[in-house]
């Protein structure tokens, strides 16, 4: 058995839940109890991902809360975890690091599999930052965008340029480049969120999943499983 102790983020009922331990892990569900339900799958697909020995049985606890007015069903999130405001080692650092990005390149070769970028049969939706991306082109481009906006709510300045693993490696460079990084300090960052490293180094890799299910899971339906590759190792039925 291995507790997997999970950040419980809502609005009402609308839950965004997340693996502590496991940076970037999360499930999505309209109430607690469902969310709850799917975090199973989602750690053996991610410890799969990471190379880490799945258990026989896993146990979900709620180690943290946070109530929230945003809109929690589009993944609009502004949690800042109590153990994210803890300095970090430079092995422990790397460590993240590494799969941040891991998790860049894993975007980018499931985006370099997709046939034709440009086709969707993903319906029109509006969330909180505009039309969610419908093409495989839209949302890697979207999934690349953050980068230079997380990087700067650590007052670290960086770009979008290049591929999404390019841009997001200069930004760990240029972060490298500033006095005291791994004291991990925590930034009143855009509209009064909190912000630390480790929370950037959670997001990237969180923000890298939600948009890889959503291309995957179009992708296949479009042209199938044979063609698709699977780097995330996502369990889609």
């Amino acid at each position: 058995m291995m507790k997997i102790n999970c950040v419980w983020e809502h609005n009402g009922n609308d839950t965004l839940l997340y693996a502590e331990d496991y940076i970037g892990a999360y499930t999505r569900g309209e109430s607690l109890a469902i969310a709850i339900d799917k975090m199973p799958e989602e750690m053996i697909s991610y410890m799969t991902w990471a190379g880490k020995d799945i258990p026989p049985c896993i146990e979900i606890a709620i180690a943290e809360e946070k109530s929230s007015d945003l809109t929690i069903k589009d993944a609009d999130s502004d949690v800042l975890f109590e153990s994210e405001k803890a300095p970090l080692t430079q092995e422990e650092y790397q460590a993240l690091k590494s799969l941040a990005l891991k998790s860049a390149k894993d975007f980018l070769t499931l985006y370099a599999s997709v046939p034709d970028k440009s086709i969707s049969v993903s319906p029109e939706r509006k969330t909180f930052y505009g039309q969610v991306p419908r093409s495989a082109h839209e949302m890697y481009e979207h999934t690349k965008s953050v980068n230079a906006y997380y990087f700067a709510e650590i007052n670290v300045d960086a770009d979008n340029n290049g591929t999404i693993y390019e841009c997001r490696k200069r930004g760990f460079e240029a972060l490298e480049a500033t006095p005291d990084y791994l004291q991990n300090t925590v930034f009143a960052g855009s509209y009064g969120e909190l912000w630390s490293l480790r929370k950037v180094l959670r997001r990237f890799i969180w923000h890298d999943r939600i948009h890889a299910k959503a291309m995957y899971r179009m992708a296949i339906k479009i042209f199938g499983t044979e063609k698709i590759v699977n780097p995330f190792c996502f369990e889609i039925e």
